[in-house]
């Protein structure tokens, strides 16, 4: 009662009516008073509650994706945090205080109305958490996207990247092609992709255009994350990369023109493992520039694939009468590009299979796909021709297409008529752009390029617009006929090769003419005595592959030829006596040809002469040879072609190598040594050789003097042996039918890097020839030597050897019984890509001695007609052995393995890259090592 009475005597004191009121007042305050540590309790519970909300708001809303609201909500939440501290305190500190009944029921209140405040802001939190859930970016936003064929090229490229963006090594991928080929629409399926959405919780697309900029870009990213713009690139870069922080996240960049700093785009996003990119590019250089893990060529489609496609468009009218045969002939102009096929089909479409509408309009289908689908797309292809940044670039790739649609043009042949036409002196980076460009296209061998032909329907076009460069361009049409005197003028270049010319014109005025190519018309006998005569200007003229018997007089008229092509000319016997008039002729082909070389010995000028082992024409005549090669003092690539047989050779070898030995300029050489005496011979004597020797540059780019050499008695086939194998680029060292390791051997090896060694003798091991003067080769192949037992001899060295080996090829050696015998030194075949082995019948292990820690980067693993082989990957020989050995392996082909039982003893090896495996004729294998975990791109098992 005591307490009641403090709580109301005031009131009486003071007269104030104390009825239901002050009743209800005073026990309010008695509950306060009561409930103190109560509410202290709810307090603290609540503002607990508000804070964990705070801090998960403020970890999932970074702030620059914060509204108004919920900024304003975690300044009010901290303010409050700031009054909870202090009530807390009040609470705790009540024994430094002289607490009387009001001061505690102040204090309870306070508490009480506190924590209401407090719960008010958690739901209010709760309500912008909810609203702020429901504008979070999508994971995935799907864009409208061509359907893909099954198991369609294209198909197979996307494919490709989801199983290359699934490899934990890889973070980014660039795909290149030429305009029109299907990235965009590879990158949209990608985009799209169901993987990807498991694989990736923010996939991003971001459109280059033409006229990006680094601020352009980050809006992009930004208004797809959903973030807000900061002042400046530099504080956007931040903000994106603190966004996908610790965030599993792919960024497509489509149409990309030109080298973009990912990290001022993105921040440090790149040290983000879980953040990958695909870029998407015409230039395959531009995707080495920006140093991208894999680079994926997206080619033309099959005829079968762009005939599905157009069908698809086209719908039922593909299949009424008459209209297939049609669309088959608009789809041999379209040259594999889905860009031209889409524009022709939905064309077609509209006519509803209408076939008089396809034969009427202008004339011809030619004329009416030209109107209505190409002029369009030849506008897109030729914003990459005029992106080539200068005059010679774009002068080379017109020049291409003077050769007929898809044909293959040797890269060695249209260097040299680019130099000689005087476009630039060192083609090889040009052809680089060309080919990076997707303007022209790389052969599988790297050996000849080829244009498409819808490139070259818009070089042509491009051509018929300027006046300054005329081209008169007919190849492969069927021609009978030269063209008529009056289209030869005012030309500057002409093309009538492989055609069904059997005459040419008596004469001609065509003063402007630089370039001729009349090659591969097989009925041309006969070239009429004054058909040079106004040529006075040609610096290119190509007969190779004619019917032609001679020359005219009048090719003493070319005073400024500079290249001049009559290989495989095989009725060709005589020239003109007076050619030593052609002074500036660089270039002279006469392989295959029945010309002596005593016949051109007075072509003193020329720097690059290609010959056939006949042309030597010995025998009979020797003595008047003698001397002729030492008479071309300005030669500086010179070559030498086997065509007969070697037997003669043998016996004057060495007086040819002696005369080659004396060309001083020479830089590069192809030829055949009959023995290594002879190529001893000339590693010695030849001073350009002791000069390329002595250099000691670490890489082998630098050399300055590159050679084919083939040594031994050997036919044509052997010479050609690593001609499929090896680059062009390469220098390369055969040895075919010898015996020994003679020291010059291991000292050519040391320039080397593709050398191959063919029924040789006298060696076990390819350690014979020392394997540390092999630090450059790249390729090895080994056949038929049977006497070799072990390839690598480990015992015999102390270091790691054939670092830089990429290729290695064992095929028919009956004695072969390990690989590697003896301890692997660490670094030894780090960089081995494929291994293939044929026809071992004594050979039990591959992988022994712990070899298989070495091949990291192994792709390709080939093994056949190996007898005594039970078990691929051996355990018990790979001591250690763990589950990512082979995690590169793409490729592996089993065949003939009789006693073949298992390919690894259990499944705890990951088989990473695996893709296709074929097994063949391998009756004792019972089971696959692979499964749905540790071979999760396998796609194809073929039996």
């Amino acid at each position: 009662m005591m307490v009641v009475e403090a709580l109301v005597a005031p009131a009486v004191e003071a007269g104030v009516n104390v009825g239901a009121d002050v009743a209800i007042s005073a026990l309010d305050k008695l509950a306060y008073w009561k409930n103190l540590k109560r509410h202290y309790k709810e307090l603290i519970k609540e503002a607990k509650n508000l804070w964990a909300l705070r801090d998960s708001i403020k970890a999932e809303i970074s702030k620059n994706r914060r509204s108004r609201d919920t900024t304003k909500w975690i300044a009010e939440v901290e303010m409050k945090a700031s009054e909870v501290r202090e009530l807390e305190n009040k609470y705790h500190n009540r024994k430094n205080h002289t607490w009387g009944f009001r001061f505690r029921i102040d204090l309870s209140k306070d508490m009480a109305m506190e924590c209401k405040q407090i719960h008010s802001l958690w739901e209010a939190g709760i309500r912008l958490r909810g609203e702020f859930d429901a504008e979070l970016p999508d994971p995935v936003i799907g864009i409208p996207a061509p359907r893909m064929e099954h198991n369609s090229s294209r198909h197979k490229v996307v494919e490709e990247l989801v199983n290359s963006l699934d490899d934990t090594e890889i973070s980014s991928i660039g795909i290149w092609g030429i305009v029109g080929i299907g990235k965009t629409a590879i990158m949209q399926n990608l985009n799209n992709h169901k993987g990807i959405a498991k694989m990736f919780s923010m996939v991003i697309w971001v459109t280059v255009s033409k006229d990006w900029s680094i601020g352009s870009l980050q809006h992009q990213i930004m208004r797809r994350l959903k973030l807000n713009v900061g002042s400046s690139e530099t504080e956007n870069a931040e903000i994106i990369s603190e966004e996908l922080k610790e965030k599993k996240c792919l960024i497509l960049f489509d149409d990309v023109c030109h080298y973009i700093e990912l990290v001022r785009i993105i921040g440090v996003v790149h040290d983000n493992q879980k953040c990958k990119v695909v870029l998407a590019s015409r230039d395959q250089g531009l995707c080495k520039e920006m140093d991208v893990d894999e680079i994926i060529n997206v080619k033309p489609l099959s005829n079968a694939e762009a005939f599905d496609m157009f069908k698809g468009i086209v719908g039922k009218h593909i299949y009424s009468p008459g209209i297939k045969p049609m669309a088959e002939l608009v789809l041999r102009e379209c040259g594999g590009l889905p860009l031209l096929i889409d524009k022709l089909a939905k064309a077609f479409r509209r006519m509803r299979g209408d076939i008089q509408l396809w034969k009427g309009g202008r004339g011809s289908l030619r004329n009416w796909m030209n109107m209505e689908g190409m002029d369009e797309v030849l506008e897109v292809l030729k914003f990459c021709y005029e992106c080539l940044d200068s005059d010679a670039k774009k002068d080379c790739f017109l020049y291409s297409a003077l050769y007929p649609e898809e044909c293959e043009i040797y890269v060695h042949y249209l260097l040299e008529c680019w130099r000689v036409e005087g476009f630039i002196d060192d083609g090889q980076l040009v052809l680089k752009h060309l080919l990076d460009f997707s303007l022209l296209e790389s052969s599988g061998n790297k050996k000849s390029v080829k244009m498409n032909k819808v490139l070259r329907k818009m070089a042509l076009k491009l051509l018929s617009r300027t006046e300054d460069s005329k081209f008169l361009a007919k190849p492969r049409e069927g021609l009978h006929k030269p063209p008529n005197p009056e289209e030869w003028k005012q030309v500057s270049r002409i093309s009538l090769m492989d055609n069904e010319l059997s005459s040419l014109p008596e004469t001609l005025d065509c003063c402007d003419l630089l370039t001729l190519l009349l090659q591969k018309n097989k009925n041309l006998i006969t070239i009429p005595e004054l058909f040079f005569t106004s040529m006075r200007n040609l610096r290119v003229l190509d007969l190779h592959g004619t019917g032609i018997r001679s020359l005219p007089s009048s090719l003493r008229s070319l005073i400024c030829l500079k290249g001049l092509y009559l290989n495989s000319c095989i009725n060709l016997v005589e020239l003109p006596t007076d050619i030593d008039g052609l002074k500036q002729l660089e270039v002279l082909d006469i392989r295959g040809t029945r010309l002596s070389l005593f016949q051109i010995r007075s072509l003193t000028c020329l720097k690059l002469l290609r010959i056939s082992l006949s042309n030597f024409d010995m025998g009979s005549q020797t003595q008047n040879q003698s001397g002729t090669v030492t008479s071309f003092v300005s030669l500086e690539d010179f070559s030498v072609d086997i065509d007969s047989s070697l037997q003669w050779w043998e016996g004057i070898g060495n007086l040819i190598v002696e005369e080659v030995a004396t060309l001083k300029k020479l830089t590069s050489l192809r030829f055949c040594f009959p023995t290594v005496d002879c190529l001893e011979l000339f590693v010695m004597t030849n001073p350009v050789w002791k000069i390329f020797f002595e250099r000691t540059e670490s890489t082998w780019e630098d050399f300055s003097f590159t050679f084919r050499f083939a040594v031994g008695h050997h036919s044509i086939t052997c010479f050609q042996i690593l001609e499929s194998f090896d680059d062009p680029n390469y220098n390369c060292l055969k040895f075919i039918n010898c015996e020994g390791a003679n020291r010059v051997i291991s000292k050519v090896l040391a320039k080397t890097q593709a050398f191959g060694l063919i029924n040789h003798k006298g060696v076990s091991t390819l350690s014979d020839f020392h394997t540390e003067n092999m630090s450059n080769l790249i390729i090895c192949s080994i056949e038929g030597c049977n006497e070799i037992e072990s390839i690598i001899d480990g015992t015999r060295i102390t270091e790691g050897v054939l670092e830089y080996l990429q290729h290695l090829q064992i095929k028919n050696i009956l004695k072969l019984e390990s690989i590697w015998k003896g301890p692997v030194h660490a670094g030894s075949l780090t960089r081995l890509r494929t291994l293939t082995i044929v026809k071992c019948p004594q050979l039990k292990k591959i992988f022994s001695n712990g070899l298989i820690q070495q091949l990291s980067k192994l792709e390709d693993l080939r093994v056949e007609n190996c007898d005594q082989i039970e078990e691929i990957v051996t355990k018990l020989e790979n001591d250690g052995l763990e589950s990512d050995q082979l995690t590169r392996l793409k490729t592996l082909t089993l065949l003939y393995l009789p006693k073949l039982r298992l390919i690894c003893a259990d499944d705890s090896l990951q088989w990473r890259a695996l893709q296709r495996i074929e097994i063949s004729l391998c009756h004792l294998l019972n089971s696959l090592p692979f499964n749905y975990f540790n071979a999760t791109k396998l796609r194809h098992i073929k039996g």
